[in-house]
């Protein structure tokens, strides 16, 4: 199980630059996944989003990133 692998969906809006960093800073790799989603008049729809895959520890690290990163971005 030490190569299972994880999907840290990327939230759409998020800046090109940000979702570039990560992948270059962590050894993730960007992939294109589809999720179900249900708000507002959406219920049931699915979407294509970007994800990072990559394992655990890697991903983990990648979602402290991403949420420092859009927090700084939204902050400024």
């Amino acid at each position: 199980m030490a190569d299972e692998e994880f999907d840290l969906v990327i939230p759409p809006g998020t800046p090109r630059t940000i979702i570039r960093d990560a992948a270059l800073k962590f050894n993730v790799e960007i992939v294109s996944v589809t999720r179900p989603l249900s708000y507002a008049n959406m219920v049931n729809d699915e979407r294509e989003l970007l994800a990072l895959r990559g394992n655990k520890e890697e991903i983990e690290k990648a979602n402290e990133f991403l949420y420092q990163k859009i927090k700084e971005f939204i902050e400024s």
